[in-house]
């Protein structure tokens, strides 16, 4: 079974959502929200949802998420019970009415290949519900490192509420905790596919709202934007950069090494751990540039 996790924080989208899950043409999931310590009170709101699908809601009485998101995310997950795959789906993201049935059609084919994680379709929409992005499709099978290739250069978005993933990976792994949660779903889905891939269902789509309430809309945030960034790039770059097809490797090293850049210098270990990876993927050329900004940052 399928439970649907909601890290419940602001109110202003939330009805949408709660219209979504209503709305869904199958409805063999369960949800469970969990509110942050909002100041803006759900109750009313969910009373008006009873019977329509099938949900949990409970209040934790201290805020969480504001210091560290994916604890966030984990307490709510903690609330779900013995479903087997999970969706973290966002308090002003919305789903398409055949989400889930399209899941579960797809059940047995997902299970046959493997795959620990799968991913819809997406479109970007604003504040008032209007596309703001084309529709968003991926391959059918593909490798979670070849796909951040392609989301690296622009090619494609990603967010966390279009994924479905076992509920087993996520308590192998759990997510990263970096600055409001900025990247921790990239690296999870690294993490959580286990080098297996992911699988894409485009018929059906996950419409994400990028609005001034929302992480991804705001520019208030942008210094924990970019140290959230540069633990990601380094992680990769650490634990993860074999993976990588060796032609691509170097511009990953180059990426942690920009993204550190960008708000303060590299430490001495930071340098170390790079010098390290140009030594084990050896290229004369890439190795020699990098040498040469190493002795002029000093």
């Amino acid at each position: 079974m399928l439970a649907i996790i909601i890290p419940y924080y602001k109110f202003t989208f939330f009805e949408a959502t709660l219209q979504s899950l209503a709305k869904q043409t199958c409805q063999n999931f369960k949800v469970y929200i969990g509110n942050d310590a909002s100041p803006e009170d759900p109750s009313m709101l969910l009373e008006k949802y009873k019977g329509k699908f099938d949900f949990v809601y409970h209040r934790f009485e201290t805020n969480l998420g504001g210091a560290a998101l994916t604890k966030q995310w984990e307490r709510c997950i903690a609330l779900s019970g013995n479903e087997e795959w999970i969706m973290i789906l966002g308090d002003d993201d919305v789903l398409g009415d055949n989400v889930v049935e399209a899941f579960y059609e797809n059940l047995p084919e997902i299970e046959q290949e493997g795959s620990n994680v799968v991913r819809f379709a997406t479109q970007v929409i604003d504040e008032i519900t209007n596309s703001t992005s084309k529709v968003f499709v991926n391959p059918k099978f593909e490798k979670a490192v070849d796909f951040y290739c392609r989301r690296d250069l622009g090619l494609v978005r990603c967010s966390l509420s279009e994924h479905i993933f076992r509920k087993k990976s996520y308590l192998n792994y759990s997510f990263q905790d970096y600055p409001l949660a900025w990247h921790s779903d990239d690296y999870a889905w690294i993490q959580f596919a286990e080098n297996k891939p992911i699988f894409a269902i485009n018929n059906e789509k996950v419409w994400i709202r990028v609005s001034n309430e929302s992480l991804t809309g705001s520019t208030t945030n942008l210094k924990d934007k970019r140290i959230a960034e540069s633990m990601f790039y380094m992680d990769l770059v650490k634990h993860n950069l074999n993976l990588f097809k060796r032609g691509t490797r170097f511009q990953f090293l180059m990426k942690a090494e920009v993204s550190i850049k960008k708000y303060r210098k590299l430490s001495l270990k930071e340098w170390h751990i790079l010098f390290l990876k140009y030594v084990q993927n050896f290229k004369f050329i890439p190795f020699f540039k990098f040498t040469r900004r190493f002795l002029k940052s000093f």
